[in-house]
């Protein structure tokens, strides 16, 4: 990360992220403002007063799109939708006027990777069979094995359990977390211009960046011949060339800095931060001026503090 410089961040709008407090939002538990045992957006709005009074910079709204919540909001229904057990886009439109007023900008959880498996375009894949343009939104395969009865690989996804899902006309389709979040084939032309319009969508709306969730995932290759010689548990940190076949692919940086073209679009230009678990010498990809612009140091909270005592004065 470079070192903050306050006073270009003060003077520049652009860079109001370089001495921010960003302050996380899970909505659905924040403030419930009509009673049903959920915090909702309008709740949100209704504490802007008190996130002020805090010296908060910005809210990173946790996922609030229509989910099932099979992994707490980020299976998602909806990329462009309030969940309306949570309330509606009027209100999300009352929420970034009420924090903009307020000087606190709004940055929206964005998840790339995967969409739910009750996504309008999953369930058309499912129902549209093998070799359909529906189907090839996500990644399908056939399995292996005599009559197609076993996965394609032998991977283990990021929560555990196996990382495909068979569907009833015999082909498997990959999710690196749960069966119910199925990973977008980021190949796909439609793909990409359809999250295109989803950053729009939100800019339009008020939202003054993105955190973009699986930063490193989106690119992969599933072509290639030694796919068997990897078992995923997880993410995989270790590769440095960007060749490794699901992790931080050289190419997804192609995605980036198409997504930089629209936010500078905007004035100021959107922000944006990659939650992108890789080796640390390739984080700096992430937080190029051509892309995303930021990237989360996860080395920080991978540190084991035990091994670094803190030296104390002795009391008088």
């Amino acid at each position: 990360m470079t070192s903050i410089d306050t006073n270009t961040a003060a003077t520049d709008p652009s860079l109001w992220w370089k001495q921010a407090v960003v302050y996380q939002v899970y909505p659905r538990s924040f403030k419930d403002t009509t009673g049903s045992g959920l915090g909702d957006i309008a709740g949100v709005t209704a504490k802007i007063p008190y996130l002020k009074e805090l010296g908060v910079d910005a809210i990173w709204l946790s996922p609030f799109y229509p989910s099932q919540l099979a992994d707490g909001g980020y299976d998602v229904d909806d990329y462009r939708n309030v969940d309306p057990k949570l309330g509606t886009m009027a209100d999300f439109d009352e929420l970034a006027q009420t924090a903009h007023a307020a000087g606190i900008r709004i940055v929206v959880d964005i998840v790339p990777n995967h969409s739910s498996n009750q996504h309008e375009w999953f369930k058309a894949a499912v129902a549209s069979g093998p070799g359909s343009p529906e189907r090839d939104r996500y990644i399908f395969r056939d399995g292996k094995g005599p009559n197609g009865d076993q996965p394609p690989t032998d991977w283990i996804a990021s929560f555990g359990g196996p990382a495909w899902t068979r569907v009833p006309d015999g082909q498997w389709y990959l999710h690196m977390f749960t069966k119910e979040q199925p990973d977008w084939n980021w190949k796909n032309p439609e793909v990409r211009a359809d999250f295109i319009r989803t950053l729009r969508f939100w800019l339009d709306h008020g939202a003054d960046g993105f955190r973009v969730d699986v930063a490193h995932g989106l690119a992969k290759d599933l072509e290639r011949d030694d796919l068997d010689d990897f078992t995923i548990i997880g993410d995989d940190m270790s590769a440095t060339d960007g060749t490794h076949p699901l992790y931080d692919r050289n190419e997804v940086h192609d995605i980036y800095r198409e997504w930089r073209k629209v936010f500078n679009e905007y004035n100021p230009p959107a922000f944006a931060v990659a939650e992108a678990w890789v080796h640390p010498s390739r984080q700096y990809l992430y937080a190029s001026t051509d892309e995303l612009g930021q990237v989360f140091n996860f080395e920080f909270a991978k540190m084991d503090v035990s091994e670094y005592p803190v030296q104390r004065e002795a009391l008088p």
